[in-house]
């Protein structure tokens, strides 16, 4: 696939929780190479989205294409295979096993590179070597995620979604992060960022689109939705200097 081709797509997806209709004609494309922020409010519908594309969440109507192949409502193992991995919101590690056990089990589908790939996680965080060992669930909140970045690159992912990446973290765990998630980016994984931390997402990202109530109401390139006012209100305090 050439350089910055469509990688992720989603056309006018549906997705209902019962009566409640959690996404409304929602569309968005990735290119490949790019970050791809996914901005709004608690319950707009950003984590619903993810989870559709990993086949959590059902599709009811719509199509979601990846690598121009159609994987709606595809099973998420097959998902994962094909080169999709989910950083979940709270990083949702099984605290009573270790940190390589979790590691083994993001490389269920990859084991015969696990060595080279278990190198470059270690490469990234030298940290997750020392607690190799630990308990999961006795790491800090800024070890869990890194652990769980972690075990989505063991399973050899060319896109990754990063659910809330911010969420319960310092500010300065927060800037660690995302500076991971840049590197990430450079080392060529497509990324799809959903945040409530607008300026961070705005400020890494070259695409953005803003969900309200399950639906698009914005996109544009993040250099734009920086300075555009209603983000500003909403989202950015009312400007960059607050």
């Amino acid at each position: 696939m050439e350089k910055n081709n469509v990688i992720l797509k989603a056309n006018s997806i549906f997705v209902s929780y019962g009566v409640v209709k959690a996404l409304v004609d929602v569309s968005f494309e990735a290119r490949e190479g790019s970050i791809i922020s996914i901005i709004g409010p608690n319950n707009a519908g950003k984590s619903t989205l993810v989870g559709a594309i990993l086949g959590i969440n059902k599709v009811s109507a719509g199509k979601i294409f990846y690598k121009g192949e159609n994987i709606t409502n595809f099973p998420t193992e097959k998902i994962v295979f094909s080169g999709i991995c989910l950083i979940p919101e709270r990083r949702c590690l099984i605290p009573s096993m270790t940190v390589m056990e979790n590691l083994q089990l993001g490389a269920y589908h990859h084991t015969k590179n696990f060595k080279d790939n278990l190198e470059i996680v270690f490469k990234y965080f030298p940290r997750i070597k020392e607690r190799i060992r630990q308990l999961s669930g006795t790491l800090s909140g800024g070890e869990q995620q890194m652990v769980a970045i972690a075990r989505g690159l063991m399973s050899e992912p060319k896109v990754m979604m990063f659910d809330e990446p911010s969420l319960g973290l310092s500010p300065i765990i927060v800037e660690d992060v995302f500076n991971i998630i840049v590197d990430l980016n450079k080392s060529g994984k497509t990324i799809l960022l959903s945040e409530q931390n607008a300026h961070k997402a705005l400020s890494i990202s070259q695409w953005c689109y803003v969900i309200e109530r399950g639906s698009v109401v914005l996109s544009g390139s993040s250099k734009d939705l920086i300075n555009n006012k209603k983000v500003q209100h909403a989202y950015l305090g009312g400007g960059l200097d607050n």
